[in-house]
């Protein structure tokens, strides 16, 4: 199948730059053949492979064949774009060649590692192909440059635990303003509760506390505690976010902490900072060392007697607060909400809730503070008795892939060890730990871990099975299997401590879909990349840090708040934020005015006089308004129609007669990452299947399934990992195509349309291999009705 030249192609002078990747492309694509096949294509000049492409002698290898063979086109096949398309656009940079007139393929993630792990005729093939539809992509490239405009320096940091204070007092040091906002009255998270801290066991309070004072004084810090973020609109370096501040009853500034409200209120309830095991008033200071130190009034359990207003001496206290409603204008965003702590209560056989003295190692940290329920005496919920000897039972509900939760939470075995050690060391404890191993992975750990058996710690390696109360010694009984010995042990104890998991918070996932922002498979938010992005969220302007990513010690916590506060301090520097020319565009020629592109933006960034304008910083890049448009006059740039054909047309290249295809249309976002992902499991799925990422589906239309069919796809798949995308617009347009496919004649189960979100990702394989599957029972297109096509739509 021939491409038809157009004018002034025969000017393109094309360099293709084929990565081995150190084996993980090389040891399954044949990448010289890759080369090989290239070289016999038009314009093509040069076209080389190299062990690793992104290396510094690589890349100077291409900005000197850029000079030397005057290129003004650039192929690179290596890995993923989310890992160095910016690399090589630089490297188009240096050579002096605008970066968008490179074209990245993606055959690692979405070729040798899904068609491995050997040698393979049919991924060098697929190899070849994917190239290709780069190589024909290329000659439709345009130069483009970013749009560019001022911003807010002032950050918004979400959660006031040890990361959210970290990253503000980083940002607040260097300049900008931070508004601080924490869901509880006081900042400090967790942190706030712990005694000591591994591996060193320094007091968590001498390291806290004084951060705490810092940053509720700092004059570029805003605290928003005991308040919730409600909406957030706008865009990177203009984001408009709407904070809810929720009834305290205390006026922040007046209070004075003398504590007379407290004193005088007639209610009693849970102390939730206490884990439930004391009891505080309906007028309450969170903690002695809390920031902002004022009282709060507790409204769910409050009956509005009225005694604390009458005692405050400040006049602080006012029982008709309805809290109130503040509009932020923010530059960036980082998301630092932490963790919480799994109940273990379904965890049916350890007794958690039906024996007192069945607690969890949070609950362990308090009775060991002075300021704890028992003023750091341990001693039995249950009748108050001496605890002699504690039972610490590892992985309670963690690595757990069947019934809770599957991951490992990484801290659990050295804070219990580090628990374990202080009750020996400083309460004559005997402590016992079961565990399923030891993962003391950081520095100073092994070596805690060496002083844990040292001073008698007594481990047990093996899962326990069961606790029950023995009711002759009202001791508490752990049945386990000491797997290094092969016996089944039942000790008694006089305490039974849990090392829960950590799980996301309640509330992420709906705080993540106001951000704009996916969470991973385990509910807590996903990177950008896990090495080349740590911190990094999938939407520009918005960061995470700490345990909002996933469960971390309080060291990687710090170095993860640092990091984010330095990204956001590289975005809003200058004062000036630049934005992607990727957007949606109007060819003013085409455009009549009609204003429907206008009714369909969901982001209000198309506006009508006499033609229809695009505002490229409002603009939120779905594409949605492309397929609408009944003159066409509206485009994509970078992902124009013509581009896509292009591509398509490489992506069929050396299709045999008898060979199904499938194009897979996934947003750019999501759905490609989710793509990625699989690749990064190394998940196999079928070769016949070509990924085709767009900006969001929602810019598909009949015309490009009739296209793709057209030039030779077979059947279609799309991919939306956007729920309000996939919800509220690709689902309904895909319904009107499928219709329309039936009335053409094309069968519309050819097509296949699912909504994927990230955390289900390891769904995409099974839809490529069941429609795979489908379509080749469907068989080829008639090549008389890919004909009929290509006529009609004059390709």
């Amino acid at each position: 199948m021939g491409r038809p030249m157009a004018e002034g192609e025969a000017e393109l002078r094309i360099g293709i730059f084929v990565c081995e990747c150190g084996g993980n492309i090389g040891d399954v694509v044949d990448v010289k053949a890759v080369c090989d096949e290239a070289r016999k294509w038009e314009n093509v000049v040069v076209a080389k492979n190299h062990r690793y492409l992104c290396s510094k002698p690589a890349q100077d290898m291409i900005v000197e064949a850029i000079k030397k063979f005057n290129l003004n086109r650039v192929v690179v096949a290596s890995c993923t774009p989310r890992m160095h398309l910016v690399t090589f656009q630089e490297v188009l940079k240096r050579a002096g060649l605008n970066p968008y007139l490179l074209e990245f393929v993606n055959i690692r993630e979405q070729c040798s590692w899904v068609h491995g792990p050997k040698k393979s005729e049919e991924a060098t093939r697929k190899a070849v192909s994917l190239v290709r539809g780069g190589y024909e992509r290329s000659f439709k490239l345009e130069p483009l440059e970013p749009y560019s405009e001022e911003c807010s320096r002032d950050v918004l940091v979400i959660g006031g635990g040890i990361a959210g204070v970290t990253a503000s007092l980083e940002l607040g040091d260097m300049g900008y303003h931070v508004y601080l906002v924490e869901r509880q009255p006081s900042i400090g998270g967790h942190m706030a509760k712990l005694t000591k801290v591994f591996p060193t066991l320094d007091c968590a309070q001498c390291i806290l506390t004084p951060k705490l004072a810092e940053a509720g004084r700092h004059p570029n810090i805003t605290l928003l505690t005991y308040a919730e973020v409600e909406d957030v609109k706008g865009r990177p370096g203009n984001y408009e976010v709407t904070v809810y501040l929720k009834p305290r009853g205390v006026d922040v500034e007046k209070c004075r902490a003398c504590g007379a409200c407290s004193k005088v209120c007639p209610v009693t309830c849970k102390n939730e900072f206490e884990e439930g095991r004391a009891t505080r008033k309906a007028a309450y200071l969170m903690f002695p060392q809390a920031v902002p130190n004022a009282y709060v009034i507790d409204f769910e359990h409050c009956t509005k007697c009225g005694k604390c207003a009458e005692i405050c001496p400040a006049g602080a206290i006012n029982l008709e607060d309805e809290g109130k409603r503040i509009t932020l204008r923010v530059g960036a965003i980082i998301a630092a909400t932490g963790y919480e702590v799994f109940d273990p209560t379904p965890i049916e056989e350890y007794g958690y809730g039906v024996y007192p003295d069945v607690i969890t190692m949070m609950e362990l940290e308090r009775l060991t503070s002075l300021f704890g329920p028992t003023g750091g005496y341990v001693k039995r919920f249950s009748d108050g008795g001496e605890v002699k000897k504690i039972a610490i039972v590892l992985c309670a509900g963690s690595r757990d892939r069947h019934r809770f939760v599957p991951y490992c939470s990484r801290i659990c075995c050295m804070y219990s060890i580090k628990q374990a050690v202080l009750l020996k060391e400083q309460y004559g404890i005997q402590p016992w730990i079961f565990y399923t191993d030891i993962r003391a992975a950081g520095r100073g750990y092994e070596e805690l871990y060496w002083r844990a058996q040292k001073e008698g710690v007594v481990f047990v390696r093996g899962k326990v099975s069961e606790v029950w109360r023995n009711a002759k010694t009202n001791r508490l009984v752990v049945r386990a299997e000491d797997t290094l010995t092969g016996r089944v042990i039942e000790e008694e104890f006089d305490m039974v401590a849990l090392a829960t998991a950590m799980v996301p918070p309640p509330g992420l996932d709906k705080l993540a879909e106001k951000l704009g922002i996916p969470l991973g498979e385990d509910g807590f938010i996903q990177e950008k990349h896990p090495k080349l992005g740590p911190v990094d969220s999938l939407r520009t302007g918005i960061y995470a840090c700490g345990c909002a990513l996933g469960p971390k010690d309080v060291r990687d916590t710090v170095s993860d708040a640092l990091g984010a506060a330095s990204r956001v301090a590289a975005l809003l520097g200058k004062g000036i934020i630049t934005t992607s020319p990727e957007k949606a565009y109007v060819k003013p020629e085409l455009c009549d005015g009609c204003g429907v592109c206008v009714d369909v933006c969901p982001a209000a960034a198309i506006t009508l006089s006499s033609k229809a304008k695009v505002n490229p910083f409002m603009c939120t890049g779905c594409g949605a308004c492309v397929p609408v448009c009944p003159k066409e006059a509206i485009d994509f740039k970078n992902t124009t129609w013509e581009q896509l054909v292009a591509q398509m047309r490489g992506l069929m290249h050396g299709k045999a007669p008898d060979e199904v295809r499938l194009v897979a249309f996934v947003d750019n976002t999501i759905a490609y990452t989710g793509v990625d992902f699989l690749g990064l499991d190394r998940t196999n799925y079928p070769y016949e299947v070509r990924v085709v990422k767009l900006p969001s589906t929602a810019m598909l239309s009949l015309k490009h399934m009739l296209a793709a069919f057209a030039l030779g796809a077979d059947g279609i798949i799309v991919i939306e990992g956007e729920k309000h995308i996939g919800e509220e617009i690709t689902s309904k347009r895909i319904e009107e195509i499928l219709n329309q496919l039936d009335e053409m004649g094309i069968e519309s189960f050819r097509v296949w349309y699912s909504l994927v979100e990230l955390p289900a990702y390891k769904r995409i394989a099974s839809i490529f291999r069941e429609h795979t599957e489908a379509v080749k029972d469907l068989g080829p297109i008639p090549e008389e009705t890919r004909e009929k096509l290509r006529q009609e739509l004059k390709l």
